[in-house]
């Protein structure tokens, strides 16, 4: 029989037990009370044991599912078997899911009175085997078997923290490590820079101590002797031991200055260092931060290219369904004109045959009013 033929005829003795109020074991359902299994039969072909769990654990919980599918190629035949927890779901099941549409196809709910379990050929998966043996209803877990969860999901946990503390560790070695040698390599370098001393040059400090040298013109100048000049030189011999005094102080005082003026100098270098140190530090991390960003729009990128690729594949199945639905309809279309012309041919033929009678019947009567006297 049509399988939508079954669906109406079950659907008109749904609707005949309302209007007369059976229930019990008077009802059509009271004769598969000893089964929990069900038939689901004209499923789309795209639809997996999940989807199917879906749809029809709203009137119950499933125990187990059989979708036959193909030995060769392990697609669905577009029928299954499930089996309910209580038998009571199978009338809620067959009662208001016989007759729906899913994705476009009516499907068929019936009972099951007798389930014969499927043989194994030995190409099923491992997961169609394990639904066959143990189902796939939930399991509840026993307070032995949550307690070692617990201490495995504790172990893990305490593994995770100390694996995450060893990384800290090693980043902040790592960190001290660099920054130490960072600081060894400046001080090399200013161990490695030679300052430059200048020389101290005593002629100059007297030179400018002392007066003003004679010139060349009034030393060639011949001046007559006296006892002044006598004098004047014996004053000029006792000033001579005070200036060699001052100039002693005078180097003393320049040394002192020399070496404030190389340490200063040294600060000035490690200063320097410091901050062409800085200035490096500042300049790996606007690279650094550069190179983040780059990846970021190359990760942008990817996500955009991505998205780009699902909406053309949606667009390709919405063309691809607007095809299948034309096509349908060309099908449709030409299966009506092809009824259209088998009921024209037949109403012709009727016709013929109709006035053939009426002509056979005007001749047996003319026949007959000759023959008559």
């Amino acid at each position: 029989m049509n399988p939508l033929t079954n669906i109406k005829n079950l659907q008109k003795l749904n609707e005949r037990e309302l209007e007369l109020g059976i229930i019990g074991k008077k009802s059509w359902h009271d004769e598969y009370k000893e089964s929990a299994w069900i038939f689901v039969g004209g499923l789309p072909f795209d639809l997996s044991e999940g989807d199917i769990v879906c749809v029809f654990s709203q009137y119950g919980e499933i125990v187990n599912i059989n979708l036959v599918r193909d030995h060769k190629t392990g697609k669905s035949k577009g029928f299954a078997f499930l089996c309910f927890e209580d038998q009571r779901s199978t009338v809620l099941s067959v009662d208001n899911l016989n007759g729906i549409k899913i994705l476009g196809r009516t499907i068929r709910v019936d009972h099951v009175k007798e389930y014969k379990v499927p043989k194994e050929h030995g190409d099923e998966d491992e997961m169609v085997l394990k639904i066959r043996q143990e189902g796939c209803a939930p399991k509840i877990m026993s307070s032995s078997e949550d307690e070692q969860k617990e201490k495995k999901d504790d172990k893990n946990k305490i593994k995770k923290d100390a694996k995450k503390k060893k990384k800290k560790k090693k980043k902040s070695r790592k960190s001290q490590s660099s920054s130490s040698s960072s600081d060894k390599d400046e001080e090399k370098n200013v161990a490695d820079l030679q300052i430059k001393t200048e020389k101290i040059d005593p002629d100059y400090n007297n030179a400018l101590n002392t007066s003003r040298p004679p010139r060349q013109n009034d030393i060639h100048k011949k001046q007559p002797y006296s006892k002044r000049d006598g004098d004047h030189k014996r004053k000029k011999n006792e000033s001579g031991s005070d200036v060699s005094r001052d100039d002693d102080g005078n180097n003393s005082r320049t040394e002192g200055r020399s070496q404030h003026d190389s340490s200063s100098s040294k600060t000035d270098l490690c200063g320097r260092l410091n901050s062409n140190s800085h200035g490096r530090e500042k300049q790996k991390d606007g690279d650094r931060g550069r190179q983040r960003e780059s990846e970021r729009g190359r990760q942008r990128e990817n996500e955009r290219g991505r998205q780009r690729e699902n909406e053309r594949g949606r667009q390709r199945e919405d063309d691809k369904g607007t095809q299948r639905e034309a096509e349908r309809d060309r099908q449709r279309e030409g299966d009506r004109d092809r009824k259209r012309d088998k009921s024209r041919e037949r109403s012709r033929s009727s016709e013929e045959r109709h006035s053939r009678h009426q002509d056979k019947h005007k001749s047996y009567s003319g026949h007959s009013a000759r023959q008559r006297p």
